[in-house]
């Protein structure tokens, strides 16, 4: 089998993956979903998955770790998180920090 119809299997497979995924979201009755512990758990997953995106893609390259001006400046919006500064505020100091730490390199 080649590579290319490899990928496209898997592309294919995904797609019918979360098209089943969201399929059974609308099927569920409304009172399972209603229901307060499962309500927290889809919550802290939404969250979870979040976390784990902006690591990925804030301190790898490919499959490598890499540690450049990223780091800083998610260090940079996380406190400006913290001190309740609007999103676009948070947004545009991340990317200041970055852009000078990446002028100075």
């Amino acid at each position: 089998m080649s590579a290319d119809l490899t990928v496209w299997l898997a592309v294919l497979a995904a797609s019918a993956a979360c098209f089943g995924i969201k399929l059974v979201g609308h099927v569920v009755p409304e009172h399972w979903l209603a229901e307060p512990r499962v309500a927290r758990t889809a919550s802290l997953v939404t969250v979870a998955l979040l976390a784990a995106l902006v690591g990925v893609q804030t301190v790898t390259t490919g499959q490598h770790v890499t540690l450049d001006a990223r780091l800083p400046a998610l260090a940079v919006a996380a406190v400006a998180l913290a001190l309740r500064a609007p999103f676009v505020v948070v947004v545009l100091l991340a990317a200041a920090t970055a852009a000078g730490l990446r002028a100075l390199a």
